[in-house]
């Protein structure tokens, strides 16, 4: 990578930011603002100040948001309605026989994004063999009469529309040529069947477009503004696109963070043996898993129980980040999120009003922060602010003082982070033991050599950018697009060329919204036994039906643990471009005397230590650092317990490993 890359990913807490430069890596963290384009900005010009370069000499511009994820969790998206068949108005309230919680007898599904009296149905019939009734262009207008003019934005999703979307179309014509807002269609969102899961995420796309179109835009004007280059915008997928194609398609931004830092993780650490990627900011922890040297993926996620079915780097999150408050149930017992004190006004740490104990304030009493730290290299701290929480908290939970407290925030919220770990890892037949964990984001170093030990893994690895990994990640992200149809049949049965011809299909409509070269196109298909409602991805290399079905099978003893002897039966066919984009190659120094002190730190497993306080970025390459130590950096700090040795390679990546 030549020339001067800037990659900057929007997080609860702060707005990171990574600046490559011909070699040199400046990186930088400012508080995130209402308006995140605002932050970004300030980002900008922090880094480039930093760095020594003007922000006109930047060549590239990498962004990474939570607009569109906000706006679901948080319920803010546009006013949106819904067109679909008759007799289907109501598939997005009915959804799936699953129960949030199996056991809870006042478990509520989360309300559907579009209620019912903005739902409308049209008179038209399409099977999966063709369409048999067309659609009646005056009903349409005649149903635009009945939408509200406040709807913003508009949904639709008419039944096998991804078999055969003549009708969807002509809805949508109409509607377009009707009202001013945009329009969200089924196939082209999510060419696949299952009306739920397609409705679903056709309705997320409807819901987030205004505000993803909106953001995108002002902040390419902003950029414009300041002579740089129109971003590029990370996608759930792990890839980039361009600003226009992301504007077109917006649900594909929904994980756009954690993908980034994912992405961040694979480019910096060798993926020989596998990763589990651990991602702690502000507001949540982000686990995932790069297995064989590849980032896994999924197409059946959920955001705050509404199914989601493009493509995402497959990401578990839960509520335990740095902010996440420490509260106590009804029953006495300690819980750490999914609340979070946010930005503003943050932990109580921060200085800035907040009250309530978090993760960090428990860290600060732990003495795994110091009394001068510089969170984020922008805040510090307040001690006694962080005392008192804990104290208050203690009395609250019965315990004897504010370190009890904090021994149990930490403890608790490791848990949490345990078990995301586990679900992706024991709960999809992986052990955690033949696995590197990495961590980054502002937290994750902290919390990541103890997590580790209760999970028997036995090397933790923490890129030098750790702090700001995903925005790291950016600068490392290929070009990547996705495009799927079902072609449901016996895989005995399926025709080649029949198959070839979706697959070229789907192979022109990924190339066209490539930009930025020559893509590479991965084949897939998503296959079952005959009998079940669950589908595998496994690659297709020119299609051969023998060599699938015993990739099939493979796969499903891999995740399952057996195979059978039934029938397989072909689903979905997918392709991927993909551009490779050349990573950054970072020229690391270190030397001199990284030894700042020392303090008193907690430990779980020993107690009360004394502990060699060290500054990171000064850490020779070939290095050893005996725990206990702290080693801080601008953006984040790492935790070595007793027991634990830690050594930095030429690219100033540190790997913990326990002591024999």
């Amino acid at each position: 990578m030549t020339g001067t890359h800037i990659g900057i990913d929007v997080g609860g807490t702060f707005t990171d930011v990574a600046l490559y430069d011909d070699g040199d890596l400046t990186t930088a963290k400012v508080p995130s603002t209402a308006d995140q384009s605002v932050g970004v900005m300030e980002g900008i010009e922090k880094a480039c100040e930093e760095a020594g370069v003007s922000p006109p000499e930047i060549d590239a511009f990498s962004h990474a948001m939570t607009v569109s994820v906000n706006a679901l969790l948080e319920r803010k998206g546009a006013k949106t309605a819904l067109v679909t068949t008759e007799g289907f108005r109501d598939v997005l309230e009915i959804g799936r026989q699953a129960r949030p919680d199996l056991y809870d007898l006042d478990a509520e599904k989360p309300a559907p994004l579009v209620p019912r009296k903005r739902r409308f149905e049209i008179d038209e019939r399409t099977t999966p063999e063709g369409i048999e009734q067309e659609v009646d262009e005056d009903e349409v207008r005649e149903l635009v009469r009945g939408i509200d003019t406040s709807v913003e934005s508009v949904a639709v999703c008419l039944l096998h529309a991804y078999a055969h979307d003549g009708n969807e179309r002509r809805v949508a014509e109409v509607l377009r040529e009707e009202l001013d807002v945009p329009v969200s269609t089924s196939s082209g969102v999510l060419a696949e069947f299952r009306e739920f899961e397609r409705c679903s995420t056709t309705a997320v796309d409807a819901y987030v477009t205004p505000a993803i179109d909106s953001y995108v835009g002002r902040l390419a004007e902003r950029a414009a503004e300041a002579g740089v280059p129109t971003p590029r915008i990370m996608q759930s997928n792990g890839g980039t696109a361009e600003a226009e194609t992301v504007r077109e398609h917006a649900v594909t931004t929904t994980l756009s963070g954690p993908a980034a830092g994912v992405v961040g993780a694979g480019a910096t650490v060798s993926r020989k043996g596998g990763l589990v990627t651990f991602d702690m900011g502000g507001t949540s922890s982000d686990v995932s898993l790069v297995r064989e040297g590849e980032i896994e993926r999924t197409t059946s996620a959920e955001i705050d129980g509404l199914p989601i079915g493009v493509p995402m780097v497959d990401v578990n999150t839960v509520g335990a980040g740095g902010g996440s408050i420490a509260w106590v149930d009804s029953g006495g017992a300690l819980r750490v999120g999914p609340r979070s004190a946010g930005a503003q006004p943050g932990p109580a740490c921060y200085g800035k009003g907040g009250q309530r104990a978090t993760v960090t304030d428990a860290n600060v009493v732990l003495g795994y922060i110091g009394p001068g730290t510089a969170l984020g290299g922008e805040l510090t701290l307040d001690v006694e602010a962080a005392h008192e929480a804990l104290e208050s908290l203690a009395d609250e939970a019965g315990l004897a003082d504010a370190l009890e407290a904090a021994r149990g925030v930490y403890r608790v919220a490791n848990a949490n982070m345990a078990r995301a770990v586990r679900s992706v890892t024991v709960e999809r037949g992986y052990d955690p033991r033949g696995f590197g964990l990495v961590a980054f984001g502002g937290a994750g170093p902290m919390h990541a050599v103890s997590l580790a030990d209760s999970l028997d893994i036995e090397r933790v690895v923490v890129p030098r950018p750790a702090g700001v990994l995903s925005a790291f990640g950016l600068l490392a992200a290929d070009e990547k697009h996705d495009a799927v149809r079902t072609h449901r049949t016996p895989l005995a049965d399926a025709d080649p060329a029949e198959v070839e011809a979706v697959y070229s299909d789907l192979e022109r409509r990924v190339r066209e919204e490539t930009a930025t070269g020559d893509p590479v196109i991965e084949r897939a298909a998503d296959c079952r036994y005959v009998g079940q409602s669950f589908e595998l991805t496994v690659e297709v290399e020119g299609f051969d039906a023998d060599a699938l079905e015993e990739r099939f099978h493979a796969a499903h003893d891999q995740a399952y643990g057996y195979r059978m002897d039934e029938a397989v039966e072909l689903v979905n066919l997918r392709a991927t471009a993909t551009v490779p984009r050349e990573a950054p190659r970072v020229v690391y120094g270190g030397g001199g005397d990284s030894v700042l002190g020392d303090r008193e730190a907690y430990f779980p497993d020993t107690g009360r230590r004394e502990a060699t306080i060290y500054d990171r970025d000064r850490i020779a390459p070939g290095e050893r650092v005996a725990g206990p130590a702290v080693l801080e950096q601008a953006e984040s700090t790492t935790v070595l317990p007793p027991e634990w040795v830690g050594e930095v390679d030429s690219a100033g990546t540190l790997t913990a490993r326990r002591e024999d």
